[in-house]
């Protein structure tokens, strides 16, 4: 998917977006920490959060900007 972004729903809400990730400084070094693949540029149209969450049922939303398609790869961590 060349330019996706992402939502976190609890039930019908949205809790967090993201497109873009931005290459911040936290997130790279979260990435890191646990062994991810680091995003290729700080720039990328790649999409990622990093939540802190209480228990509960989550859904996780990958979708192509401008409701373009393609095929998308989600991977979720819990950090320590």
């Amino acid at each position: 998917m060349a330019d996706p972004q992402i939502a976190l729903f609890q039930g019908d809400t949205t809790l967090i977006e993201n497109d873009n990730w931005g290459g911040t400084a936290t997130l790279k070094e979260t990435f890191a920490s646990l062994g991810a693949f680091p995003l290729s540029h700080d720039t990328s149209k790649d999409a990622a959060l990093l939540v802190t969450l209480d228990p509960g049922v989550y859904t996780v939303q990958v979708s192509g900007v401008n409701n373009t398609t393609g095929i998308a790869l989600v991977e979720i961590y819990e950090v320590p």
